[in-house]
């Protein structure tokens, strides 16, 4: 099942289900959240998917028509943006057969004369020990932390970038949407397109510098997916700039297509008490191995980052936009 979540053509926000051909969306009653829908199949024991099914009403609305008015939210969130987190994991994606072959060979020449940087060392635990067997831990990965609820931009709406950026870039991703039920469990709502935006060029200063560059605005949606992947996802990336493409790249995702599974980088994640705090939502970035700076594009303001992933629905398109950072040095007052 297919689940969004927008504005009625009376202004109210509600719930609703994507019909199969993608052409409209079918509301639900009852509920006029994801959140609220979640919570409700958590504590009725039932599964996500069963409890939408059975909620469906008779209304419907033209789904391409909500897009293009800016009526579509992101497809999870918390009424507290505050109790809303989104997070990310980083190298975790092969990219493909050819490439991974490369990779390996690429570790072993620098394993062997001393040079296997930090991020490679990385890698290659991940290569060697991601994929553990069924209820084990595996290779850490590695993880960031992007902001909590209040960073997120609907579909359709600008990526702000601030004036102190030195770079607003795209990273065409798989998220996962997480619900923290009464009792701590973390349950998995489904899985939605993300658009991890950073800033590519503070991160190439050092490495260290990773943190700072994942402080930035970020978008998910329009849909979320529930249930069970395929292994082998395959979509594309694309800017366009005055309505023409001015670069396009496929990318893969899925776990035939990483070197760490889905279960472990969960559990690395919610491993953490603080991470498991009931009510709270968590929004996670999975990774990618394509990205527009890799191939020396720098996106400027009015482009349009556009990724679409069929698996997973309607394509997430956000334009780039540059906004003031809002904060001066020496305004923190002594109290």
């Amino acid at each position: 099942m297919r689940l969004i979540q927008l504005i009625d053509d009376s202004g109210v926000a509600r719930t609703g289900a994507v019909d199969a051909d993608g052409g409209s969306v079918r509301l639900l009653s009852g509920f006029d959240s994801t959140y609220a829908l979640a919570s409700a199949a958590i504590a009725a024991g039932q599964p996500l998917q069963a409890l939408a099914s059975a909620a469906l009403g008779e209304q419907r609305l033209d789904y391409a028509q909500a897009l293009a008015q800016g009526r579509v939210l992101s497809p999870l969130a918390h009424p507290d943006p505050a109790h809303c987190r989104v997070t990310g994991t980083g190298l975790t994606h092969l990219g493909s057969a050819a490439a991974r072959d490369a990779m390996h060979q690429n570790l072993q020449q620098q394993a062997s004369s001393g040079t296997l940087t930090d991020s490679m060392k990385m890698f290659q635990a991940g290569v060697e020990g991601g994929i553990p067997a069924a209820g084990q831990a595996g290779a850490q990965p590695e993880w960031f932390y992007k902001g909590d609820g209040s960073i997120m931009v609907a579909p359709g709406a600008p990526l702000p970038s601030p004036d102190f950026a030195l770079d607003g870039g795209e990273e065409p991703e798989l998220v996962g949407l997480y619900l923290i039920g009464p009792d701590g469990t973390p349950y998995r709502l489904g899985f939605a397109i993300g658009n991890e935006f950073s800033d590519h060029v503070t991160e190439r200063q050092n490495y260290l510098l990773l943190a700072h560059s994942k402080l930035r605005a970020c978008a998910v949606g329009p849909e979320l997916r529930t249930g069970e992947l395929p292994r082998d996802l395959q979509g594309s990336s694309r800017i366009r700039r005055g309505g023409e493409v001015i670069w396009e790249k496929p990318f893969v995702t899925g776990e035939a297509n990483m070197c760490h599974s889905l279960a472990n980088l969960e559990y690395h994640h919610f491993k953490y008490a603080a991470h498991r705090r009931p009510g709270d939502v968590h929004l996670h970035f999975f990774g990618t191995a394509t990205l527009s700076f890799a191939d020396g594009v720098r996106a400027e303001p009015g482009d349009c980052f556009e990724i679409d992933l069929p698996a997973l629905g309607a394509p997430l398109r956000n334009p780039l936009a540059r906004v003031p950072g809002g904060f001066e040095p020496g305004t923190v007052r002594p109290l």
